[in-house]
Formats: C-alpha cells, structure tokens, sequence
C-alpha cells in the first residue's frame, strides 16, 4: 500500500505539469510509431507553448526536446531532413545559461551568509557569454544576469535598480517559486546594505515586502513563514509606519503556521507596542506567549529586558539577566546568535552598573558599544548611553 501511494504521488507529480504531461504523451506516439496522433499532440503542445505567458527555463528544455522528436519522426519518413540546429541550439543554451546563472546567484547569496570561500571555475565564462548581445537581450538570461551583477558588485546600486526593475517584467514569465527566489535575493541584498549603514534601502526593502506580499510570492502553499513574518514586522517598524505594521499583524496572522501562530502573534503584538510606549501591554502579551522557538524566545527575553529598564525596574531587570544568561548557555545557542546575546545581556550589565557622573566612564562605554560588530541591540543601547 505504501509503494502504491508513493506511485500515485509521483505521477501526480509529473502530470501536475501541463507542458511535461504533453511531451511525454507525444514521445510515447512518436516511439510507437504513430505518427497521426503524435503530429495530433505535436502541433497541440506548439500551440499550447506559444499561447502560455511562460519562458523560464522549462520552456526552453521542454521546446527542445520537442523539436527533437519533431526531427526524428520527419527523419523516419525522409531521412534527408536536416536537422534544425539553429532552433535546438538557441533552446538548449537558453536552458542552460539560465539555469548555470541561476545556481551562480545562489553561491554567491551563500557566500554572503557563510562567508566561506565557493569557487566556480566557470563562473567568468558562463556570465561573458551570457553577456553577449544575443543572449543579455532574452529575459530568463536578463534577469539572472543583473542578480549576478547587483550579489557580485554590492556598491554600484545601478545593479539592483536594474534588477528591480526586470523582476517586474519577468513576472508573467516565471513560475512562482522562482519568482519567490527572485524576489528573495533582492530582499537579501537590500538587508546586506541596511547592516552597512545604508538606511536608504530602509523604504526598498519594505516596498519589496509589499509587492511580494500582494503577488504571493511571499507566501508557500498558503503559508508565511514566521521568519518573514517576524522580518517584516520589524523593517516596518523601523521605518515607523506603525498602522501599517499594526495592519499586517492582524491580516498575515492566520497565513502563519498553526504551531507558532499564536506566539508569533502575540510578539510581534509587543514589539509593536513597544514601539508605541505602551509598556505595560509589551507585558501582558509577552506574559501569555509560550515560546518554544529558541531564538523567538530570545528575542522576547530581549524585548522583556528593553521593557524593564524603559520602566526603570532595575531590580527585577537584574534578575532577568542573570535568567537570559543562564538561558543562552543553556539552550547552547550557537554561533552569531550566541554571541549577540551575550553581548546584549553584557552591555546591559554595563548600563546598570555605570556611573553617569563620570564622563570618562560613560564615553568609554559608548566608544565600546560603537566598536562592536555583533550587536543587534546596539542602536537602542547607544540611545540610552545619549
């Protein structure tokens, strides 16, 4: 019975593409030997293919393998025809060039997070290729080519201007989980200069935000993930429009997964109270929350912490240091994540401990928060040393 259900969800697979189903349908003629109902389901598929608004690089794979089996039936009944080599070498170079830049895009958004060291000793040759005339002209090249030169050269904005633009064109051309992917480097791009300081790219980011949430490509089989979820909430509420952040809290909360609804909810709930001074609602709502995700739930011990001192609660903010600290090393929260923390819940001490009335003491302080690079706190903690 399990074979039996994993056969029937394999083939639901493979004939939940339209194009797919076609082809294959006409190789199965064209092997059989009939050629009536082949030409039948050729010129079916043809026609199907030009009227349909897609030219990812499906298209173009699925065109080639068509016009071969359109030149081996013709050579069955006259072996003289020549092959159309012009027509199979354009689909198969549009299906790779796409398909090679693509895959480049995606080492180069790695590199970016793991900042690890990923050559591809190709890579110069495939993008001063598709960079000829002919081919930069097409679309499905077009747009990969400008995501490659938007990851590759951070500093010359022309890039994602271009980019941005492009993602507009292609749209009827992709399906949607590449337009998602699209969009998502574009989104990441615009966090890699938001973390450089450029808060420019503030008002882009969420714009791609907006247009990605309206087009669904945000959202996967109905859902938003709560990582976004969380991301959009706070680029929103850093730009400060607050009644639309409020807006999008309520509308996307049931795109949620079921499991972290309600804790997704309810803090960015807080967060957004927060921002309004309403302290004593940012403790009610982080009261009722059961946060099982461990970085959520930092980042609400985070946001419980900003909330003591606001409230001047030191004694009680003392405590809950000592609480996150043990909690950090508890959970052996890895990597970046656990550095920042820690060097929240530090920095935080500090705050506590210092003494205003020595100058020296409070620049110091300062020069030292300025000079940390793992600091996601560092912008409210600056604010409160002045």
């Amino acid at each position: 019975l399990h074979r039996l259900l994993e056969q029937y969800l394999s083939v639901k697979e493979i004939t939940s593409n339209d194009l797919g189903n076609r082809l294959h349908l006409a190789v199965a003629y064209r092997k059989r030997g009939l050629t009536a109902a082949f030409e039948r389901s050729r010129n079916a598929l043809e026609k199907a293919m030009d009227e349909q608004p897609l030219r990812d690089a499906f298209f173009y794979h699925t065109h080639y393998q068509l016009t071969w089996e359109k030149y081996h039936t013709a050579t069955a009944q006259n072996p003289a025809v020549e092959l159309p080599l012009k027509d199979l070498a354009s689909s198969i170079d549009l299906f790779y060039l796409s398909s090679r830049l693509r895959l480049i895009c995606f080492a180069l958004a790695q590199q970016s997070v793991y900042h690890a060291d990923m050559p591809d000793f190709m890579a110069s040759k495939i993008v001063a290729l598709a960079e000829a005339d002919h081919w930069a002209a097409e679309p499905t090249v077009a747009v990969f080519l400008h995501c490659y030169r938007m990851l590759k050269n951070l500093e010359e904005e022309v890039h994602f201007q271009r980019f941005k633009q492009l993602l507009q064109q292609v749209n009827p051309l992709f399906k949607l989980d590449e337009m998602r992917e699209l969009n998502t480097f574009a989104i990441n791009y615009c966090i890699r200069r938001l973390n450089d300081g450029r808060g420019s790219y503030l008002q882009e980011l969420l714009d791609l935000y907006k247009s990605g949430l309206a087009s669904g490509h945000l959202i996967v089989n109905g859902v938003l993930s709560r990582f976004t979820y969380h991301n959009i909430v706070g680029a929103g509420l850093r730009s400060g429009d607050l009644d639309w952040v409020n807006f999008f809290i309520h509308e996307y909360k049931n795109a949620l997964e079921r499991s972290y609804r309600e804790s997704s909810f309810s803090f960015s709930l807080a967060r957004l109270e927060f921002a309004r001074h309403r302290y004593d609602a940012v403790l009610e709502l982080l009261q009722k929350a059961n946060y099982r995700d461990p970085l959520i739930n930092l980042a609400a011990k985070t946001l419980l912490l900003k909330t003591w001192y606001e409230l001047g609660e030191h004694d009680l903010l003392h405590a809950h240091l000592d609480a996150m600290r043990n909690y950090i090393h508890r959970k052996r929260v890895i990597g970046y994540h656990r550095t920042n923390y820690l060097n929240i819940v530090r920095f935080t001490d500090k705050l506590l401990r210092l003494n205003w009335n020595n100058k020296k003491e409070v620049e110091s302080l300062k020069n030292e928060l300025a000079k940390e690079e793992v600091l996601t706190e560092k912008e409210w903690l600056l604010g409160q040393v002045g």
